[in-house]
């Protein structure tokens, strides 16, 4: 065996054991620290490092997470943080939720993966629970690992069921980064420096303008350019918790219908409760074409996505050939357990209600502040616990998401620009949470407010 093998089997038992270890010293805490640098620097993306508040605003030692529990996590040092970032909507139940944890224990006792050949029980009680849970006629649903593959699932989908090419989105919409969600993107950061990406006609219209829409579907159907779907958010995330007019989506289900085209939603961040209805269209009672979900589906414990239709529309992924869509890995049946535990929670919870209450709580008090100070702060947007704090420019919304950071609360910008600053947290935080984070960043804006 090479030395490069050996060395490769002794570095995975270290670790190995360090995953075992209930606790770590403090010498082996900062010794993981400069290592995890040096492994994110040399091994997989240097650029990162230079984004992350861990590096750059943890002091003499950067913050490593290592444990956390509900909407508290510890970094390795020990140092515990308010999370108001909720993993961009991933961690509605909170951080290692212990009846989510244990379900998947359990199916990793019995059996991790599916065969691929025989009936899976777990992968149909998903779907089964799904078409209970979504909205309108949705019956049938397949399962995948990440956001970017439902809303690529929905996009095949409806090429599949209408046999025609062309799309349209919304400007700043966020979908995913591989080929086809990429495409769908409503900004250029993204996809600009990829070039040609899916090979259809993809129209944007600036979201919550339903007039643009209009003008955008006769312009095509005068023109002879056919379009499969509309593929909108409830209310755009990354885009920093953008909601639209109240009369929004129920004239693009109406222009939809008239135009003969589907109407997508992607719920991968708004689905499951986090705006305070179990899905971000139950706001409008709108019932889309083929809905997209992913992020909490997997209750912060493991990855699954799905994309979900009615029985008329999934004909095509049935017949002739059943298995236009599969994957290996995807829906398997440690995936399978964790949402099936998360939508338990979720709804005897009724953490849908939580996340409204608590956003009404949570949205006057921000824009309280924000009316404090006009220097700092633009608006405020969002439903629920979807939230969007607006500055002037992104060197403001970068000073308070730092100082946010030293004084123990996580909250992150839209990737790269930090001049919208989302909060996002867990939907289990407590109103004493909540009131230590307000507190906090009461703090945070006097200190900014002196500078300016």
């Amino acid at each position: 065996m090479s030395q490069h093998l050996q060395e490769a089997i002794a570095y995975s038992h270290r670790w190995i054991n360090l995953i075992h270890q209930p606790q770590v010293s403090d010498t082996e805490a900062k010794s993981i620290i400069d290592e995890s640098k040096q492994n994110f620097a040399e091994h997989f993306n240097r650029g990162w490092l230079e984004y992350r508040k861990s590096v750059t605003e943890a002091g003499d030692w950067a913050a490593v997470e290592w444990t956390g529990h509900g909407a508290v996590f510890t970094d390795i040092l020990g140092r515990e943080y308010i999370d108001c970032l909720g993993g961009y909507g991933l961690l509605d139940l909170g951080w290692s939720h212990p009846e989510v944890v244990d379900t998947v224990r359990a199916q990793l006792g019995r059996t991790p993966m599916p065969s691929q050949e025989l009936i899976d029980p777990l992968r149909g009680v998903l779907a089964h629970l799904m078409a209970a849970i979504t909205p309108g006629d949705i019956k049938y649903s397949f399962f995948c690992a990440t956001g970017t593959e439902a809303v690529e699932g929905a996009i095949k989908l409806a090429k599949l069921y209408t046999r025609k090419p062309g799309f349209i989105a919304a400007l700043k919409a966020f979908h995913g980064k591989t080929m086809g969600s990429l495409s769908m993107m409503g900004k250029s950061d993204y996809k600009q420096p990829v070039g040609i990406l899916y090979g259809g006609p993809v129209f944007h219209v600036p979201f919550g303008d339903a007039d643009a829409l209009e003008r955008q579907l006769d312009t095509c159907q005068k023109v002879g350019v056919e379009i499969a779907a509309v593929l909108l958010e409830p209310i755009q995330g990354e885009a920093g918790a953008i909601v639209p007019p109240d009369d929004f989506w129920p004239r693009a289900r109406e222009l939809t219908r008239q135009y003969g085209v589907l109407l997508i939603a992607d719920e991968v961040q708004t689905g499951m409760g986090r705006t305070g209805k179990l899905w971000g269209v139950d706001h409008w009672d709108v019932q889309p074409d083929i809905l997209a979900v992913a992020k909490s589906l997997g209750g912060g414990v493991m990855p699954v996505g799905a994309f979900c239709s009615t029985e008329e529309i999934w004909q095509p992924l049935m017949y002739p050939n059943p298995f236009m869509q599969t994957t290996t890995t995807g829906g398997g049946a440690l995936a399978c357990s964790a949402a099936i535990a998360a939508i338990h929670i979720t709804l005897r919870d009724r953490l849908w209600e939580q996340a409204a209450d608590k956003g009404d709580y949570f949205i006057p008090r921000l824009q309280s502040l924000a009316d404090q100070y006009p220097q700092i702060f633009a608006r405020i947007t969002g439903k629920g616990l979807l939230i969007g704090m607006h500055f002037h420019d992104s060197t403001v919304g970068y000073k308070v998401a730092a100082g946010l950071f030293r004084r123990g609360v996580l909250v992150a910008g839209t990737l790269t620009n930090a001049q919208t600053v989302r909060i996002e947290p867990p939907l289990v935080i407590s109103y004493e949470q909540i009131d230590q984070v307000l507190d906090r960043l009461t703090d945070t804006l006097a200190e900014i407010a002196r500078t300016l």
